[in-house]
């Protein structure tokens, strides 16, 4: 296949960037998106010129570092990350616009990398337990029901990708942080500071300067871990509940 790539370069977070269009013959359609950019920074490399810079490391869909807006969707036409996305969703001739995400908590570094450690300090602010567990308890001293557990594994997929923020029209970063408060929140050990989390973790979340949620939906339909938007109403319930005990 043939495709005219448009791409988002920028040298620096500190220069203006703008788009650059490259042509790429014989794509496979077996090729994963990253490794069709793989092949293009080759061809930028022969010809001596700045490969693009794009962040990966697994590329298995699980580290959640590969995000980009491909045609103005995060993570491209399908539901699935950017390293698990394949050229077959694509067509002979098409032109792909590639971009970074767009949200002021993810500053530009270079090119298609952004820096995403504000979801590193909302984690550090309340996303952990601190219970005292001694020594390795017996399997079954705190019984954690089914449909809890469930829960709790379920959103615990969440792997910060950032592209439910890059997908909301507000930059808010909400699914993500319920997800954290609610995969805590079901669990027996994440109770003692499940008042002082939800708070903490929403400050932080404000003070990273994400937008608020208007349950457009967005974030939830472009989430490659497919995080359910109720995540989002577990949050609220929670951040009630600790007002009301004085948090």
């Amino acid at each position: 296949m043939r495709m005219t790539l448009k791409i988002w370069r920028q040298p620096d977070a500190a220069t203006a960037g703008a788009m650059h269009t490259y042509e790429l013959e014989d794509v496979s359609e077996d090729m994963s998106f990253l490794e069709m950019l793989d092949v293009l920074n080759e061809q930028l490399n022969a010809a001596g010129e700045e490969p693009i810079a794009f962040d990966s490391d697994c590329r298995e869909g699980i580290c959640g570092m590969c995000g980009l807006m491909i045609n103005g969707q995060a993570h491209g036409p399908d539901v699935t990350t950017t390293c698990q996305l394949h050229m077959r969703s694509f067509n002979d001739g098409d032109t792909i616009t590639i971009e970074p995400w767009r949200a002021d908590p993810f500053p530009v570094l270079k090119d298609l990398v952004v820096d995403r450690r504000a979801f590193d300090r909302i984690i550090a602010s309340g996303g952990f337990i601190s219970v005292n567990t001694g020594a390795a308890p017996d399997a079954h001293a705190t019984p954690v029901p089914k449909d809890h557990a469930d829960r709790a594994f379920d959103v615990a997929t969440c792997i910060g990708c950032g592209a439910c923020v890059a997908a909301c029209p507000n930059g808010s970063a909400s699914l993500f942080l319920g997800a954290k408060i609610t995969h805590l929140g079901e669990l027996p050990q994440g109770q003692a500071e499940r008042d002082s989390r939800v708070v903490s973790m929403l400050a932080q979340h404000d003070h990273e300067g994400f937008g608020g949620c208007t349950n457009i939906g967005e974030c939830a339909s472009a989430c490659p871990k497919e995080i359910p938007l109720d995540v989002i109403s577990q949050l609220n319930r929670d951040l009630r509940t600790a007002i009301k005990h004085g948090h």
